[in-house]
C-alpha cells in the first residue's frame, strides 16, 4: 500500500476564486485552452485514484466534469486534483486529518490503484447503496445502482441498457465485461416498512447515509463566474453574513481596473457599498471622489466609507472600533468628503453624528472640519453640536447656527443645540400620545415598523378595548412598500402569534458575537383585535413583493414542507461561517443513523496555551439536568455518550482535536430529552485569539462489519463553524432525542473570569436553551415556508408540495380565487387539490421553469428543468446546469425586497 502524503495547500485557500466557486456553486474550471485533442492515458489513470479520493471525501465528479479532467495532461491534472482535494478538505474541516491517497498522481499510480478503487466502492456502496446513477441521477434499492466492471463507477441498469452500440461506462468511456456489473445492478422491491415517527420522513425515502454530492464543471471562465456572483452580492438587498462579507472582499480583490465601471447602479446594503467603494479609494485615489460624491447619501455612509478604507468591517460596533486605526487622508480627499457632508440636510447630518458620538469624534480629528467652517458651515455646525463646543470662548461664528440647530444654554454655557427624531417619538410615546407619535414614525418606514409592536402595546395601555388609531392603515399602506424585508419579516413574526403575559422573550443585541439575553415580559398583551389588520397588510405587502421580483414567471413551484422548520435568517452580521448555511433557530432532522458524533478541533497561538473543551449537557422534558459528558465525566451511562479524552493545550503546528458520540436511543432511554453541544474556553481565552478553531458534527462512518472509522471521515461530515469573536462559550446546538431533531442555534453565552465547564453554567444554558425553542416556535417566527409560499402562489397557478412522509401533494389556484387566500391555503398545507401525485418529480418537472424550494437536493435532474432552486443540503440536483439558477437563504429572503 502506498504511504499517504500530505496535499501542500495554503490555508488562505478562501482567498482564492477556485475555492470560492466550489463552495457556492459546487463547480470545478477547467480551462478549455488546456485541454488536449483526446483523453491521456495517464490521465485516466491518475482520475482512477482521484475518483477513489474525492468518493472518500463524499464526491462524485459529473460525467462532464471527469471528460474534462481525462483531456488534461498529467501534470497539470495532479496541479488540479491536488488543489481540488485540498480545498475540499478545508471546507469540510478535515484538513488537519485526511492526505491525498497517493503520492503524486498521477505520475507515481501503483498498477493496483484500480483494484483499490474498486474495494473502496464495492464497501461504500454495500454500506451506502441510496448512492445516485452517474447518468441520471436516480438512486435507491429499486433503481438498482451497481459498479460497472471494470472501471467502478456508478450506473443502473436502466441507463446501460439504454445505451446504443456495445456497453461502455458513460463516465469514462471503458468497454464493459461479458457481466458488466461488479456489484450491484439488480433491481429490488420496496420492503414495506412501519409507519415513520410523527415529523421524521418515510425510511423507504430518506437516505440512510451521506449520498455521493456531485462536482459539476464550471460553464464559464472563473473570472467571469466571479464577476457574476460579485453583482449578486452588491445587488442583494439583505445584509451579508461573515462568509458573504469575506466572499466579497475576495472578488473584489479580483475585480478588473474597471472597477468604478462594473459597480451597479444601486447598492442597496450601506455596508456592502462602504466596502466596495473603499476598493475604489484604494485604487483610484483621489479621482474616486465624483463617484463617492454621487453613491454617499448619509453621514453614516461616509463614516462605513472611513471604516471600511482602514480595513475593518464598517459595521460600527464598539468591538470594531476598540481595533480600529483609522487611515490618513491626503487635503483634497478631506475637502471632497466635507464636501459630501455639506450637501446634505443639516438636521439628518446632526442626527447621524450624535447617532455614532464615539466614532464620529475620531474622524472629526481626520476631517478638522473647523478648518473649513467658511467653506462647510452646516458641516463644522454638526461637529460644534457633537463636541458640545462652548459657542462664547471657541465657536462665536454659530451664534447663529443653520436651522433647525439651535443655541441654548447648557451648564451655564451658550451651545448648540438639537431635537432629533428618537426623542421626539420617545417623548410621545412616554404620555401616550399614539397619534402624534404615528404621524413622526409616517416619515421613516422602518423605524415604524420596529416598534409597530410597542406602538399597539401603548395604544392598549391607553385605550383599551378599542381598536388601534384610525389612521394606522392608511400610513401602514404607505410605508409598507419601502420597508425591508428583515424588519417587515420581525415584525409579521411577532404580531402573527399568540402572546401572554409574563411570557418568556428573547433579545439578541447587535454585535460581533452572537449573544441572546431572555427574560419575562410582563407588558400589555396586544390583542389579535389589534395585531390581525397589521399581520394582513404585512402579509399582502409579502405577497405584492414576490410578484413583482419575478423576471419570468415560473410554471411550476415545488416545495418541502420540512423548510417549516427553518427559520428566515436574521442578525446574520454575527453568523458564524459554517459548511451548510443554517438560519439560526432552524430546526432540522438529524443525519440518519443512531450515532452522532461531535468534534472539535483547535489550534493554540505560539507561547500561549489555550485549553477547548467539548462538553455535552443532557436535560429532561423540563430542562432539569440529567447528565454531562466532558472532561469530568467521560463516559455517561452504559456508553450513551463518550468523550474521546481532553487535551489541555494545542500546539501548532497540529492542534488538538476532542469528540463526543452520542448514541441517541441510549441517550432516551436513560432519561434525557435534549443534548445541548457547548464549547468552552476552560482558561478563558477568547476565540478570536486562536489561529483557527472549529466545531461541527458528523455521521459516525462505519465499514461493512459495523466497525467506526477514524475519528473523522471528510464523506460523514454534515456541519462544520468556524469558532470566532471575544466569546468563550458557545452553544452550535441542541439535540431533541425523542424528535430525532436539532435546532441551530450559533449563540454564545457571556462568561468571566476562566474554569469554565458544564457545572458552571448547566442552570443558564438550560434556561438559555428553552427560551430558544419558545423563540423560535414555528407559530412565532417567519419561516422560510412562509417565504417560499408566498413566492410559489404568486409566481404560479400550481405548486407541488412534498410531505415529510414523501408524499407529493398539488395545489392550483382557482379561477376565482384571489392570491392571498391561495397563499394561505397553500402556507397552512389546507385543502389540496386533488389526490396525492404517482408521477415522479423528474418527470412532472421535465423540461419546465420551476421554482424549487428545497430542504435535501436529493432528486435527479430533470432534463430541460430550468429557473430557480433553493436548497438546504446538496444532492443530485446540484449537477443541473446554470439554466437553474441558485439561490440562497438570504437570497430568497432578498425577493421581498423593496422594489426601487
Amino acid at each position: 500500500m502506498p504511504r499517504a502524503v500530505p496535499v501542500k495547500f495554503d490555508v488562505r485557500v478562501d482567498l482564492d476564486l477556485g475555492s470560492f466557486l466550489l463552495r457556492r456553486r459546487t463547480a470545478v474550471a477547467v480551462d478549455p485552452a488546456e485541454l488536449l485533442p483526446a483523453a491521456d492515458p495517464w490521465s485516466l489513470r491518475g482520475l482512477t485514484a482521484l475518483d477513489a479520493d474525492l468518493a472518500a471525501r463524499g464526491y462524485l465528479p459529473t460525467v462532464e466534469l471527469r471528460s474534462a479532467l481525462a483531456r488534461l495532461a498529467p501534470l497539470r491534472l495532479a496541479e488540479l486534483g491536488g488543489a481540488l482535494l485540498g480545498r475540499l478538505d478545508h471546507l469540510l474541516g478535515t484538513d488537519r486529518e485526511h492526505a491525498p491517497l497517493f503520492r503524486r498522481f498521477p505520475d507515481a499510480v501503483p498498477e493496483f490503484a484500480q483494484l483499490h478503487h474498486s474495494r473502496r466502492m464495492r464497501a461504500f456502496l454495500r454500506s451506502q447503496p441510496h448512492q445516485p446513477c452517474a447518468r441520471c441521477g436516480r438512486r435507491g434499492a429499486e433503481v438498482g445502482v451497481g459498479l460497472l466492471a471494470p472501471c467502478a463507477h456508478l450506473l443502473c441498469p436502466d441507463c446501460l441498457e439504454a445505451q446504443d452500440g456495445p456497453p461502455h461506462c458513460p463516465s469514462c468511456g471503458t468497454a464493459l465485461a461479458v457481466h458488466p456489473f461488479l456489484y450491484g445492478g439488480k433491481r429490488k422491491a420496496v420492503r414495506e416498512q412501519a409507519p415513520p415517527r410523527k415529523g421524521q420522513p418515510d425510511r423507504a425515502e430518506r437516505p440512510q447515509g451521506a449520498a455521493l454530492r456531485p462536482l459539476r464543471l464550471l460553464e464559464q471562465d472563473e473570472l467571469s463566474a466571479a464577476l457574476a456572483e460579485l453583482t449578486g452580492l452588491l445587488t442583494r438587498r439583505t445584509a451579508l453574513n461573515p462568509q458573504d462579507r469575506d466572499d466579497l472582499a475576495t472578488l473584489l480583490a479580483h475585480a478588473p481596473a474597471d472597477l468604478a465601471a462594473r459597480l451597479p447602479a444601486e447598492i442597496p446594503v450601506r455596508e456592502t457599498k462602504a466596502v466596495a467603494l473603499a476598493e475604489l479609494l484604494r485604487r483610484e485615489g483621489e479621482s474616486a471622489l465624483p463617484v463617492l460624491a454621487e453613491r454617499l447619501t448619509t453621514a453614516t455612509d461616509v463614516l462605513r466609507l472611513l471604516w471600511a478604507y482602514a480595513g475593518a468591517q464598517p459595521d460600527l460596533l464598539p468591538d470594531t472600533a476598540r481595533r480600529l486605526r483609522l487611515r490618513r487622508l491626503s487635503r483634497p480627499l478631506r475637502r471632497g468628503l466635507l464636501g459630501v457632508l455639506e450637501a446634505l440636510p443639516t438636521a439628518a447630518v446632526a442626527e447621524d453624528l450624535r447617532r455614532h458620538r464615539e466614532p464620529w469624534l475620531r474622524v472629526g480629528e481626520l476631517l478638522h472640519p473647523f478648518e473649513y467652517r467658511r467653506q462647510f458651515p452646516s458641516t463644522a455646525a454638526a461637529f460644534a453640536l457633537l463636541r458640545g463646543t462652548d459657542l462664547d470662548d471657541f465657536a462665536p461664528g454659530f451664534a447663529e447656527p443653520p436651522a433647525p440647530l439651535r443655541v441654548a444654554q447648557v451648564d451655564g454655557r451658550r451651545r448648540l443645540a438639537h431635537t432629533g427624531f428618537a426623542s421626539r417619538v420617545e417623548t410621545l410615546l412616554a404620555v401616550g400620545d399614539t397619534s402624534g407619535a404615528l404621524a413622526e414614525l409616517a416619515h421613516r418606514p422602518g423605524e415604524l415598523v420596529r416598534r409597530l409592536h410597542h406602538l399597539l402595546r401603548v395604544h392598549e395601555i391607553m385605550e383599551p378595548g378599542t381598536p388601534p388609531p384610525a389612521e394606522l392603515s392608511a400610513v401602514l399602506a404607505r410605508a409598507l412598500p419601502a420597508v425591508g424585508p428583515g424588519p417587515l419579516l420581525g415584525a409579521y413574526g411577532r404580531l402573527r402569534g399568540p402572546r401572554s403575559r409574563g411570557e418568556r422573550r428573547l433579545y439578541f443585541p447587535r454585535g460581533l458575537v452572537s449573544l441572546a439575553y431572555g427574560r419575562e415580559d410582563h407588558g400589555t398583551v396586544v390583542p389579535a383585535r389589534s395585531s390581525a389588520p397589521v399581520v394582513a397588510a404585512i402579509e399582502a405587502e409579502l405577497l405584492r413583493r414576490s410578484a413583482a421580483t419575478l423576471p419570468v414567471r415560473p410554471e411550476l413551484a415545488l416545495l418541502d414542507e420540512a423548510l417549516t422548520g427553518m427559520s428566515v435568517p436574521f442578525a446574520e452580521r454575527s453568523a458564524a461561517r459554517a459548511l451548510v448555511s443554517v438560519p439560526r433557530g432552524s430546526s432540522l432532522p438529524l443525519p440518519p443513523g443512531e450515532r452522532l458524533r461531535l468534534f472539535l478541533h483547535w489550534m493554540q497561538p505560539h507561547h500561549q496555551r489555550v485549553d477547548l473543551d467539548l462538553s455535552v449537557a443532557l436535560y429532561d422534558d423540563d430542562w432539569r439536568h440529567r447528565g454531562t459528558c466532558d472532561y469530568t465525566q467521560l463516559v455517561f451511562g452504559r456508553r450513551a455518550a463518550v468523550h474521546s479524552g481532553d487535551y489541555t493545550s494545542a500546539p501548532p503546528p497540529k492542534g488538538a482535536s476532542e469528540f463526543v458520540d452520542l448514541d441517541l436511543a441510549a441517550l432516551r432511554s436513560a432519561g434525557a430529552r435534549y443534548a445541548v453541544m457547548i464549547v468552552f474556553s476552560y482558561n478563558d481565552v477568547p476565540f478570536d485569539r486562536l489561529p483557527e478553531a472549529f466545531t461541527g458534527f458528523a455521521g459516525v462512518d462505519e465499514d461493512e462489519g459495523g466497525v467506526r472509522r477514524g475519528p473523522l471521515s471528510a464523506r460523514a461530515v454534515r456541519q462544520r463553524m468556524d469558532l470566532t469573536g471575544d466569546a468563550k462559550v458557545s452553544v452550535p446546538l441542541i439535540v431533541d432525542l425523542a424528535e430525532r431533531r436539532f435546532t441551530w442555534t450559533d449563540l454564545n453565552t457571556t462568561a468571566t473570569s476562566g474554569f469554565h465547564s458544564v457545572a458552571r453554567h448547566r442552570d443558564t444554558i438550560a434556561a438559555l436553551c428553552s427560551d430558544v425553542l419558545d423563540h423560535f416556535a414555528p407559530d412565532r417566527r417567519a419561516t422560510l415556508w412562509d417565504v417560499a409560499c408566498a413566492r410559489a402562489a404568486h409566481a404560479t397557478g400550481e405548486v407541488l408540495v412534498r410531505g415529510l412522509d414523501g408524499t407529493v401533494l398539488r395545489w392550483r389556484r382557482q379561477p376565482a380565487e384571489p392570491v392571498g387566500e391561495f397563499a394561505e391555503r397553500l402556507r397552512l398545507r389546507h385543502a389540496p387539490d386533488g389526490p396525492p401525485a404517482t408521477e415522479p418529480l423528474p418527470e412532472l418537472l421535465s423540461g419546465r421553469r420551476a421554482f424549487l424550494a428545497l430542504l435535501d437536493a436529493d432528486l435527479p435532474v430533470p432534463p430541460g428543468v430550468h429557473g430557480e432552486l433553493y436548497r438546504l443540503h446538496p444532492g443530485p440536483l446540484d449537477a443541473a446546469p446554470d439554466a437553474l439558477r441558485r439561490l440562497t437563504a438570504a437570497d430568497l429572503v432578498a425577493t421581498l425586497a423593496p422594489m426601487p
